[in-house]
């Protein structure tokens, strides 16, 4: 089949005109994806269809002459592909576009086996009413999250699925930092250091403990290296969970009165404001936007992600002893090169970027791919329909 510029819908689901980018990462995703399909040079027409009654206006958080918006209903006529990501659409959605012979895609960003999993053993409802859609020509999950969720969507959503590339664009990070003293970037600064931690806290994927446990070893040999441990969105945890705050009492950066427990932060005023070195943690999510949002931005980042062991200073699994050892380094030799570091970090980032040519052609052949058992996309066929 001849290959052409293709229309392509991506979903989105906003809960307010002014929605921020920065509640969740699922807005970036959908714009990121949208941004790499335009960059495409067989020029397809992308539109992020919003599948709520919240309006469109000139308050969201991006250009939308550079990147469509539309309400669902509007703009889903003659799709060639509709890619649900961010917003899910109902069975009478799903099959008007099937009904014209629009190929419709999951692309799952969430480690949604986990999530599940979770509200079942901690009843933490997920959904009003569940609908598991059998129209799906493809599923694509991101690779961080392929091994635990790729199979179980494929189970019960009963279509092939496969792990697809992960895209990060710098645009969001930059616009939401564009305003911060050197742009939210990292600059070295005398004095002992400012260690930050910001996992969510709300599972075991993504949970502060051996970022804190890294800390306080490194504390233990060079105490006054430290001038803070700062950890954001644990607060709760101190004054609400006797286990964590019985712990945390043990720990010697506690004694000394250098452990600070904070509410939910944003991150690039939180970096830009208090923070020298980021210390990370996953457990079944090895790559994730703010590990790639720190890199960018020059911060020294010390984690465990699998995806991404060139970038920042990676210590294997849960070897903490390992991590310490970063923090000392980059105590005493980071910011003898901070400039040749972040410059290097920002190389490597490259190839995640929707500016990145091989990634734009894998995502080409991943479209096409749809149409494998077809002669042509959906608006060529109707082209000839009405010739």
């Amino acid at each position: 089949m001849e290959r052409r510029g293709l229309r392509i819908g991506i979903t989105i689901g906003l809960h307010a005109p002014d929605e921020s980018l920065w509640v969740n990462g699922i807005k970036q995703n959908a714009m990121f994806l949208a941004k790499l399909l335009q960059n495409s040079p067989l020029g397809h027409d992308v539109v992020l269809l919003n599948t709520t009654d919240v309006p469109i206006t000139d308050r969201l958080p991006w250009d939308v002459t550079q990147l469509p918006t539309a309400p669902f209903a509007d703009r889903c006529d003659g799709l060639d592909i509709l890619i649900e990501l961010g917003g899910q659409i109902g069975p009478d959605q799903s099959a008007r576009i099937k009904a014209q012979g629009t190929k419709l895609v999951s692309y799952s960003c969430g480690s949604e086996y986990v999530q599940n999993m979770e509200a079942m053993i901690f009843r933490r409802p997920l959904w009003d009413g569940l609908f598991i859609n059998p129209d799906y020509d493809e599923i694509w999950v991101i690779p961080q999250n392929a091994p635990t969720t790729l199979p179980f969507l494929q189970t019960f959503r009963r279509c092939p699925a496969r792990a697809v590339p992960f895209i990060w664009d710098p645009c969001a990070i930059e616009a939401v930092s564009k305003d911060l003293p050197e742009g939210g970037e990292y600059r070295p600064r005398e004095g002992a250091r400012r260690v930050t931690v910001i996992e969510p806290n709300v599972d075991v994927l993504k949970f502060c403990m051996y970022p804190i446990l890294a800390t306080e070893q490194a504390f233990r040999k060079a105490p006054d290296e430290f001038e803070i441990l700062q950890v954001a969105n644990s607060d709760h945890m101190v004054h609400d969970d006797r286990e964590f705050a019985g712990l945390m009492r043990h720990l010697d950066i506690v004694k000394a009165g250098k452990a600070f427990f904070h509410g939910r932060v944003r991150t690039p005023d939180f970096l830009s404001a208090h923070t020298d070195i980021v210390v990370s943690h996953q457990w079944g999510v090895p790559l994730n936007y703010f590990y790639l949002e720190c890199c960018w931005q020059g911060y020294p980042f010390v984690h465990n992600a699998g995806l991404i062991k060139d970038l920042g200073y990676y210590y294997p699994e849960n070897e903490i002893d390992v991590a310490a050892a970063h923090i000392l380094s980059i105590c005493a030799d980071h910011d003898a090169d901070w400039l040749g570091y972040r410059d290097q970090q920002r190389r490597l980032i490259q190839r995640f970027l929707a500016s990145d040519p091989d990634l734009i052609a894998t995502y080409d052949d991943l479209l096409f791919g749809l149409f494998a058992d077809t002669a042509e996309p959906a608006r060529t066929r109707a082209a000839h329909a009405c010739a």
